[in-house]
């Protein structure tokens, strides 16, 4: 047995309160290397005879990636408290796992075990229910549709040309009133905007004020309409914080600009010294090496102050549903513990999303943020069905260890893309193979968290980097792939119509055949199992006992035994439980 590959922590994703009744706990160990684990778990003020009472239940063998085998267990501790540890069996020998190191034998006093000392619910991470529910549509408000010529910028283009960073369109926020039913149509329940408050660029990341909104977009009263619209039509709306960093043209870094050290906004920044600017470098801290975004120094209770009221009059006035945050990562942990609860006290259930590429635990614990923006899951899923340069175990093992990494409350709200407005057209990274698109949206829409479609995916918009991934949505039918436009819509519709196909129940790879992607999705009174061939050539598939004679629900046909896939073809097989 290597003992040193096993590992557990009472805390973050190793132990954790599930709900107010039930704690999840887990264990690694290292890959096929035990065959068995067992739980120890007891109240530690129950006694008998001066021996520690404890129960034992064995642990489910949850996944495993290219290292570690994972084990899972959720109990419901009768008094909301436990000590616990681990019977780890191989094939030769048996070992008891506690907080105090490894042992023969099974000791009897509590004190040697792991400790989760009272479950309170106010400790309990809760994020918003509705978004296990929502798919997202993101939209670069400059590009995706013009409704008030009257508003355009004064150089606007020509609707349709090339992309540039700097050149601009006239998208607004009255275009997005004018194509909410389009949206509606295809199955969106969520609306993700980039940037609308004032700023010179076209992305608006740079914003100069952020209780205003930009005038090339509209104004407060087409926004209120626009939400309300929304709201109407079962829509929720999340906006842009950029907190991180302003813009170049922020008042009180032009007050600073001025005034340099008798600025009473110096402190507002990360200014290194005065001047700041000189020949070929800047004295202030930026976002990047952009002079036009200087970082904001939010550890300064004024700074502080002023967002928290941006946070607030978003929600109060207009009723927003989420805030994205930007560069999340960059800011610290202090202010955004202040943003949760400013903003949930406001409104408990919106949805705060942060921009943060890697493993973000520490983000993660229900005092920070509900979510962030799944790259990890983006990266592998890309990688396999995209660029196809990954195999199905090493696709399987990647997608295991980003689950492994959070709590499964954490992974049901988890904001799943797959491109961006920083990123290449998805499209594109399938070097424009429809068919392999397809089978990514199949994917993503299937798997444990809320989907999200960049604005166009839907039609087969392509574009590299930016400023190429940034173009104009395409309004012209006869411009569209509108046989990838019905697709997603018969995708989102059976989404909507299984509870298992969204983010409920347990998620579990199986392997029915080679260079396959297979997986079950259980809730309720169901359980659908999704069968990929990513490949182009047929693969013949021997179905599992359980699901002979189950319905495929993509051709709403019976399927028995056998299973025929051509190559890049799926069958999504429905097993409704008696």
């Amino acid at each position: 047995m290597n003992y040193t590959s096993i590992l557990h922590r009472p805390k973050d994703n190793f132990a954790y309160a599930y709900d107010e009744d039930t704690l999840h706990i887990r264990l690694r160990s290292k890959k096929e290397d035990l065959n068995e684990v067992t739980l120890i778990y007891g109240d530690p003020y129950l006694w008998k005879d001066d021996s520690w009472l404890y129960k034992r239940e064995l642990m489910l063998l949850a996944g495993s990636d290219d290292l570690f085998d994972y084990w899972h267990i959720s109990i419901k501790p009768d008094n909301h408290r436990i000590r616990y540890g681990f019977i780890c069996k191989d094939s030769i020998e048996a070992v008891v796992y506690t907080e105090r190191g490894f042992f023969d034998e099974i000791p009897n006093h509590c004190h040697y075990y792991f400790c989760f000392p009272f479950l309170n619910k106010i400790d309990v991470f809760t994020p918003p229910s509705w978004v296990k529910d929502t798919v997202w549509y993101q939209i670069f408000p400059e590009r995706f549709s013009n409704g008030d010529a009257s508003i355009n910028p004064d150089n606007v283009e020509k609707w349709g040309e090339a992309p540039t960073a700097s050149n601009f369109f006239g998208g607004d926020l009255q275009g997005v009133v004018n194509r909410l039913d389009y949206l509606v149509d295809l199955g969106i329940t969520g609306i993700y905007f980039t940037p609308l408050f004032e700023a010179a660029t076209n992305h608006k990341y740079d914003t100069t004020d952020y209780l205003k909104i930009d005038s090339h977009f509209g104004d407060k009263r087409v926004f209120k309409k626009l939400v309300e619209e929304c709201h109407k039509k079962g829509i929720k709306v999340m906006l842009d914080a950029v907190f991180n960093h302003s813009g170049y043209g922020f008042k009180p870094f032009q007050d600073v600009l001025e005034k340099e050290e008798h600025s009473t906004y110096k402190v507002w920044f990360h200014i290194k010294k005065f001047p700041l600017q000189e020949e070929n470098k800047v004295n202030y801290r930026t976002f990047g090496f952009e002079p036009i975004m200087p970082k904001l120094n939010t550890e300064n209770k004024e700074v502080q102050n002023y967002l928290l009221h941006v946070a607030k009059y978003w929600i109060e006035e207009f009723n927003i549903d989420g805030w994205r945050l930007d560069v999340a990562n960059e800011v610290d942990h202090h202010f955004w513990r202040e943003f949760r609860k400013t903003v949930k006290s406001i409104k408990p259930d919106v949805y705060i999303l942060g921009e943060i590429w890697h493993d973000s635990m520490p983000w993660l614990q229900g005092d920070q943020f509900d979510a962030v923006m799944n790259y990890r899951f983006t990266n592998a899923a890309l990688d396999f069905f995209a660029k196809q340069i990954s195999t199905v175990e090493k696709f399987q093992n990647e997608l295991t260890k980003v689950m492994q990494s959070y709590p499964q409350h954490v992974n049901e709200v988890a904001f799943n893309l797959l491109g961006s407005h920083d990123t290449p057209r998805v499209l594109t990274m399938c070097q424009g193979e429809t068919q392999r698109l397809k089978l990514l949206y199949v994917f993503q829409f299937s798997f444990t968290g809320t989907p999200c479609i960049y604005y166009g995916d839907e039609i087969g918009l392509t574009g590299g980097d930016d400023p190429g991934c940034r173009k104009c949505m395409e309004w012209d039918s006869t411009k569209q792939d509108l046989d990838l436009f019905f697709f997603v819509k018969k995708l989102l519709s059976l989404r909507k119509k299984y509870a298992s196909f969204r983010s409920y129940g347990e998620f579990a790879f199986k392997n029915l055949a080679k260079d396959v992607l297979s997986y079950t999705k259980t809730a309720e009174s169901e359980e659908l199992m999704f069968i990929i061939n990513r490949s182009n050539v047929k693969k013949e598939i021997q179905l599992p006992d359980n699901f002979n004679h189950a319905l495929d629900i993509w051709t709403n046909q019976y399927v028995s035994k056998h299973l025929s896939l051509k190559g890049h073809d799926f069958a999504i097989l429905l097993k409704n439980f008696k």
